[in-house]
């Protein structure tokens, strides 16, 4: 069975509904951030970057969510392109969620919500290239239904993953200017899987006060000065 190195953000709720859409059985093991589970030396032997989600698979460990979907796309055979001419754009739109899209929305995130002041450069800055970014989904999107070929895939699993966000990520107004990728997001939200993957939250608890103790957990550079 796979242990599957989860919490509720968006990242590892990709990985949540790819398990659950390929009917694979898995068994979560928490890792509460605010409290610090992944620096542990346990966890780190899991994933030395301290960053869920993580899965291990019969002996074989892989971190990184976009790396995960794929590994577990070439294990079962599903959610792959049925073309083999929509390969290349497989990896660059999986890539492009890889190193854009969670990046600069998670950076939107930490600026807008926990940074202390000053901070209107990187507020900014996080904003403007969080949202450039969503634009050339929104772009894609707009021009046909999934993101590869024409079949959803692990692609759009990877989107889904953070497209939930994007009020979090832009404010509470910004879906408005993605119609396509709202329309993306209900059709994979009403799919059994998603149903399934957001309410593993029902059955865990994890910390929610944002005290020292997890800001610092969460952003060890607060408790070690860069030179």
């Amino acid at each position: 069975m796979i242990k599957f190195y989860w919490n509720t953000a968006p990242n590892p709720a990709k990985v949540a509904l790819c398990l659950e859409e390929m009917g694979l059985p898995y068994e979560i093991v928490p890792i509460d951030t605010r409290k610090g589970d992944q620096h542990k030396p346990e966890f780190l032997a899991i994933n030395p970057n301290a960053k869920v989600p993580a899965i291990v698979d019969d002996g074989e460990t892989i971190f990184d969510s976009n790396a995960i979907l794929l590994y577990l796309a070439e294990k079962t055979g599903k959610f792959l392109p049925a073309k083999a001419s929509d390969r290349g754009p497989l990896l660059s739109w999986l890539m492009f969620v890889a190193s854009g899209i969670g990046p600069y929305s998670g950076q939107s995130v930490h600026f807008r919500n926990f940074a202390p002041e000053p901070k209107e450069y990187a507020v900014n800055r996080y904003t403007f290239e969080a949202q450039r970014h969503w634009g050339i989904l929104e772009a894609r999107l707009g021009k046909q239904q999934w993101m590869v070929g024409d079949a959803y895939g692990i692609v759009d699993m990877a989107v889904w993953g953070w497209s939930r966000l994007i009020p979090f990520v832009l404010g509470p107004d910004a879906p408005k200017q993605f119609p396509s990728l709202q329309r993306h997001l209900a059709e994979i939200g009403a799919r059994p899987a998603a149903v399934k993957a957001l309410a593993l939250k029902d059955n865990y608890t994890f910390k929610t006060e944002m005290d020292e103790a997890a800001r610092v957990a969460m952003f060890p550079h607060l408790a070690k000065k860069v030179a």
